[in-house]
């Protein structure tokens, strides 16, 4: 199920590959909106505030690691491209061993601090232990999402992203019959609902592994493939970590936004809360375009063919736009039929802080696709520090309206917030991806124009040769 993408149109290859991520990403969006809807349903609006109090810290922490084990896949996507299938099954094997690694350690440190972090973001009380129950299971789980995002992302390296579906679609239906029997039948609350998630994903992980092992020679490895190599390892990690703190520092932006939602109470933050599931759920087909140019991108890079990146950007572009117009208008309308499947009884209070939310972050879909292909397009091609600083753009926006938003107790402001944040990134990522393309097509000329020098140099020598 590998596919070239370095051949064909762009157009064509696009859609086959974005489509299984697309239904994959809301299928993986299934876990956390299942948790969402049974927890705020059969237990309360408190633990619907608490499971969301725990958001940012979840994307801080697993979208950390996402970002590695995303950045540690970028070499794989290059050498597939370029036919180098023993550099690529060494890329694979640096990769698993760095990521166990990198586990271990955040596991410890995130369970260590979780307590600290909490209260810096200024928890309320009324939902401090269930958010703290939540999030540690999450935490100790940690290891069941990197192996799933690892894995996946191998697979879509050598262009197979249908498989990573199958297992998703499989494991979700898990999760949402685990958390309807651990939270109705044996009453375990957000606990429950955290338990499933974690053997969710876990079961993903090991499916994509016992798929990898028996079905996909190509990625068939000895021990020696598990051997740091340190030319490897450098160009991971140079990779990588760009893209983890890209990450980090977007969910730091985040986690101030939280800090200023939390002044407003349980009921406001659960409004929130369920709002941002919506917007995370119809938001997916920009994330999987991001996927998609990762190994779109990628592969391209492996040979160098800078004008089929650009293309395929162009195309990625206006598919993502017309989407992000179709989709803010059907959610505008569909919005209070949603939020009845978050809340029970009464819901014009927790509707109107809903509609607020989706009414101003919505109207900033456009430049959010644009960060997730632009970004993913630079971090493919090996240039990962523009990208970071998109997220440092985010980071300043987020943070500026953020204090803004607490100090005038402005739930508007708190809204305003992610969709500055959006705004300005966006257009900083674009900008820095037209700067990223002219010095990629300088290096490329000045390396073509070398290796005519030296062909005309052996040429020369070869005549001169009586």
């Amino acid at each position: 199920m590998e596919l070239d993408m370095t051949k064909g149109s762009p157009f064509r290859l696009i859609v086959k590959f974005i489509i299984p991520i697309i239904l994959g990403n809301l299928f993986q969006q299934l876990y956390n909106l299942a948790d969402t809807v049974i927890v705020g349903r059969f237990v309360g609006v408190q633990a619907l505030a608490a499971v969301g109090a725990t958001g940012t810290i979840s994307f801080l922490i697993l979208g950390f690691l996402q970002g590695l084990t995303t950045g540690f896949t970028v070499q794989t996507a290059q050498r597939f491209g370029a036919g180098d299938l023993e550099g690529m099954k060494k890329s694979v094997g640096n990769a698993a061993v760095l990521s166990v690694v990198v586990t271990i350690v955040m596991t410890a440190v995130s369970v260590l601090i979780m307590d600290w972090l909490l209260r810096v973001m200024q928890t309320p009380e009324d939902i401090m232990q269930m958010s703290k129950t939540y999030i540690l299971i999450i935490c100790w789980g940690m290891g069941c999402s990197v192996l799933y995002n690892l894995l996946s992302s191998i697979l879509r390296a050598v262009g197979n992203s249908r498989v990573p579906l199958y297992f998703l679609i499989l494991s979700a239906a898990i999760n949402v019959v685990g958390d309807l029997v651990l939270i109705i039948n044996f009453h375990m609350g957000v606990a429950g609902a955290a338990i499933a998630t974690v053997a969710s994903q876990g079961i993903s992980g090991v499916l994509c592994l016992i798929y990898m092992i028996k079905k996909v020679p190509a990625l068939s490895l000895r021990k020696d493939h598990f051997r740091l190599d340190r030319w490897c390892v450098r160009n991971q990690i140079s990779v990588g970590v760009p893209m983890a703190l890209q990450f980090s520092i977007t969910a730091v932006g985040t986690i101030m936004v939280q800090a200023a939602l939390n002044l407003l109470g349980s009921t406001v933050i659960a409004a929130y809360t369920a709002a941002c599931k919506v917007e995370q759920l119809v938001t997916q087909v920009f994330v999987a375009m991001g996927m998609t140019m990762a190994t779109y991108c990628g592969q391209n890079r492996g040979v160098n063919d800078l004008d089929r990146i650009k293309k395929g950007s162009r195309i990625a572009f206006w598919i993502s736009a017309v989407y992000a117009v179709f989709i803010y208008v059907a959610v505008q309308f569909a919005l209070p039929w949603i939020i009845r499947l978050f809340v029970s009884g009464d819901v014009t209070e927790v509707l109107g802080y809903a509609r607020t939310y989706i009414g101003i972050c919505g109207a900033f879909f456009i430049p959010l696709g644009m960060i997730y292909i632009y970004r993913n397009v630079m971090q493919s091609c090996g240039y990962g520090f523009m990208p970071m600083m998109g997220g440092v753009v985010e980071l300043f926006s987020r943070a500026v309206l953020a204090v803004v938003a607490a100090s005038l107790l402005s739930y508007e402001g708190v809204c305003l917030a992610n969709a500055s944040a959006w705004c300005f990134a966006g257009i900083f990522l674009f900008i820095a991806y037209r700067f990223t393309m002219k010095k990629m097509e300088r290096e490329k000329a000045a390396a073509l124009a070398q290796a005519a020098e030296e062909q005309l140099a052996q040429e020369s020598f070869g005549s001169a040769v009586p």
